[in-house]
């Protein structure tokens, strides 16, 4: 009984600890649920098997494509290849291309160098873009054999028109017939298109062409038909999505620097179809911040207006805008008038005031004797007076020396008034009024001549004649 019990506790802990092992790997499982991928295992249970994050991703077209395409939807492209002709056995390994095309126009813009064009596909190699359909495209040093020539018309970013007739296909062969570059006419056939070169600014467009290839929706509509459907699969630095759509994607999270893109076509059992050209790779340089034309009309940088010119080829950009910065100059001239007197005002100020400073300085120096009163007739600061009436001032001076009546009048004066003497001195003070009236230095030289103690008795004229001029006595100029 010990026995059975003994192993009765072995089981049941090698149960728990199974159990508990399981619940550790569910709940480890469960945080990598969003980078996992669930597969069964045949017994019923699924296994979480880890998955590399997705970095590749399609997003909208750019706004400004969208607004050039829109441009572009009234032509139908045709295309046809002149030479070389179908089958077309050539006896040098030089061979010269032409081609003819209708319903669009193939040139370039000059200022952005991007218009409607070519792809042209030599075999499998990358393509060449045509602007000019006067100057034939030649290709030397072809090797023996047979080969085969794409091409299609495509829009100022590479996009292929996909309309029929916008494809033309041809094989040709250089001294020889061989089976290489040779696909079957009866099989579909897939060109790769872009990315190709390199590139400045994401999204990046993948764009191919598709030839004997029935829509997706018509091979779907009856299981039992001969219509086989198909996928493109599409791999990007290893990150591998199906397409079931004809029709371009833009796609990001391309890593800086040399990428690897490859697109194959698929049958409806998602295996290859096996045909020349269905499996292609090409290596591409990713440099962010690119300054090419087509790198700023994907940031958008580049607007509408600007590169219209692209799409057509009769479109002027508006210039006349430009002439808006002529009236800033006028502008800015304007206020260097204004500072211009500000200047001229200010330093004015200061000289008046010296000499209204040096002015006050010379009546501190007061004397009885009359050299002094000259200095006195600077301390008025009436000087818009002086201007005028100096020149009327005077002429009554001169009148009373030549006239003899003053003297008359000086003699009832003397009677009346007893004291001669105190006259001359009224004389001097009033004399400065008389003197105050005209302020600029050049009336000092007349004061100076009257200074002769000969004649003290003709001042009593003239400082009455002022009185009468000024409308005032002499005594009350003096008492002002």
């Amino acid at each position: 009984m010990e026995g059975i019990k003994g192993r009765r506790m072995r089981a049941s802990s090698i149960v728990i600890c199974l159990i508990s092992l399981l619940v550790i790997i569910g709940l480890a499982s469960c945080g990598d649920k969003a980078v996992t991928q669930e597969i069964s295992n045949g017994v019923g249970e699924k296994i979480e098997i880890p998955q590399p994050p997705k970095l590749i991703s399609e997003v909208s077209p750019p706004e400004v494509i969208l607004e050039l395409g829109s441009l572009l939807e009234e032509y139908q492209p045709q295309v046809a290849i002149a030479s070389p002709q179908l089958d077309q056995l050539l006896p040098d390994n030089t061979v010269t291309v032409g081609f003819q095309v209708k319903d669009l126009p193939i040139y370039k813009n000059s200022q952005f160098n991007l218009g409607p064009h070519l792809q042209v596909i030599l075999d499998n190699e990358p393509a060449t873009s045509i602007y000019d359909l006067n100057q034939p495209l030649e290709f030397t040093d072809l090797s023996p054999g047979t080969h085969s020539l794409r091409v299609f018309a495509v829009t100022p970013w590479n996009e292929s028109f996909k309309n029929e007739g916008a494809y033309a296909q041809t094989t040709f062969h250089i001294l020889t017939k061989t089976d290489d570059n040779n696909p079957d006419p009866s099989l579909p056939l897939l060109t790769y298109n872009i990315p190709q070169d390199s590139y400045g600014a994401e999204p990046i467009l993948l764009d191919f062409y598709l030839t004997n290839a029935p829509l997706h929706f018509i091979a779907q509509q009856d299981p039992d038909d001969q219509i086989t459907d198909w996928r493109i699969r599409c791999t990007i630095n290893g990150e591998s999505f199906v397409l079931d759509r004809w029709q371009p994607i833009y796609l990001k999270g391309f890593k800086p620097g040399k990428n690897w893109v490859r697109i194959e076509y698929l049958d409806e059992k998602g295996e290859p179809v096996k045909n020349f050209f269905n499996s292609t790779t090409r290596i591409i340089t990713y440099e962010p911040k690119g300054k090419d034309p087509l790198s700023q009309i994907v940031r958008g940088e580049l607007k509408l207006a600007d590169v219209r010119g692209i799409v057509d080829p009769n479109y002027t950009p508006p210039q006349p805008v430009t002439p808006s910065p002529s009236p800033t100059p006028e502008v800015t001239a304007e206020p260097a008038l204004e500072k211009e007197p500000v200047p001229e005002v200010e330093p004015d100020k200061p000289v008046e005031t010296e000499q209204e400073a040096k002015q006050p300085e010379q009546p501190v120096e007061k004397s009885e004797a009359q050299p002094s009163q000259p200095e006195v007739i600077d301390t008025p600061t009436v000087e818009p007076r002086t201007t005028v009436p100096p020149e009327a001032i005077q002429t009554p001076v001169v009148e009373p020396t030549a006239t003899p009546q003053p003297e008359a009048l000086e003699s009832p004066s003397v009677e009346s008034i007893t004291p001669p003497q105190p006259q001359p001195e009224v004389v001097e003070t009033p004399s400065v009024e008389s003197t105050t009236i005209p302020q600029p230095e050049t009336l000092e030289t007349p004061v100076v001549e009257p200074t002769t103690p000969t004649q003290p008795e003709v001042k009593q004229p003239t400082i009455e004649r002022l009185g009468k001029y000024f409308k005032r006595s002499p005594t009350e100029r003096v008492m002002s």
